[in-house]
């Protein structure tokens, strides 16, 4: 084996092993989601520069489209988001809806949307934005069991990743998860709304997201609200309105005006 050969081995065994290990020598950057127990458990927030999965069955690819956008608009709240879907994506669960992104918090006009054939076009293609470093996200969403992504391609993903500060979010709908580099992955599926307002439509996005990886830290599962005016995650309201007492002295006064009704 050639000298040249040997030193890129190592180089890369070396880069593999700050990106395994626990106590990585550089810090994270971390985004506060604004749950508490969420972000306690992350030890602050959502790392940065960093590759998250975001894994859901196909009927919950609303929800996990929904959790995965208000992972976007937290990390990347006023740079360009670039979210690459590959065509089946689109056949499956529809076209991303601008007015439902904006929504739920997003700033279209941010927002570039790429459809890819294949896994394999939408796999470069988002490691090419990844890369790019005037981005703050990029959104990776693929359909089914995708041999492509592997554990080289995450690790692929990281350091491109690590080298632009630019974040990963890999959404995998009707897929198992497999090995990988991702900081994070979550489950997602949707929960219940708190009852919403009378002159609203529906309620709040709620979320039932399960962080069933995290490489710096405990795991857990969390019913999340998304608050769509600011832009954050929280614990779901059980009344989003205030809700007055009843009187304890109401019996009384009803069964006085009963009386006095049968009386006249």
């Amino acid at each position: 084996m050639s000298t040249a050969r040997t030193s890129t081995l190592t180089n890369l065994r070396g880069s593999i092993e700050r990106i395994e290990t626990h106590g990585d020598a550089h810090d994270l950057n971390k985004v506060a989601l604004g749950h508490a127990a969420a972000d306690a458990t992350l030890c602050g927030g959502l790392a940065v520069a960093a590759v998250h999965e975001v894994f859901a069955e196909g009927r919950q690819s609303a929800a996990a489209t929904g959790f995965i956008a208000g992972l976007a608009g937290r990390v990347s709240p006023r740079r360009p988001l670039v979210w690459v879907r590959q065509d089946f994506s689109e056949i499956e669960s529809g076209a991303l809806s601008m007015n439902g992104l904006r929504e739920l918090g997003l700033d279209p006009r941010l927002l570039v949307t790429v459809r890819a054939p294949d896994t394999d076009a939408a796999l470069r293609t988002a490691a090419d934005a990844v890369a790019c470093d005037a981005l703050g996200a990029v959104v990776l969403e693929v359909w089914g069991q995708a041999r492509q992504l592997d554990l080289v391609a995450s690790r692929k993903l990281t350091l491109a990743a690590q080298a632009s500060g630019v974040t990963a979010l890999l959404l995998r709908v009707a897929a198992e998860p497999r090995p990988s580099t991702a900081e994070t992955r979550w489950i997602v599926r949707a929960a219940h709304s708190p009852p919403s307002a009378p002159w609203t439509a529906w309620g709040a996005p709620v979320f039932d997201a399960q962080l069933v990886r995290n490489r710096h830290g405990p795991v857990g599962r969390w019913i999340m609200e998304w608050k769509c005016d600011e832009c954050l995650f929280s614990e779901p309201s059980a009344y989003p309105q205030p809700v007055a007492a009843t009187p304890a002295h109401r019996p009384h006064q009803a069964q006085a005006f009963g009386q006095r009704r049968r009386a006249g």
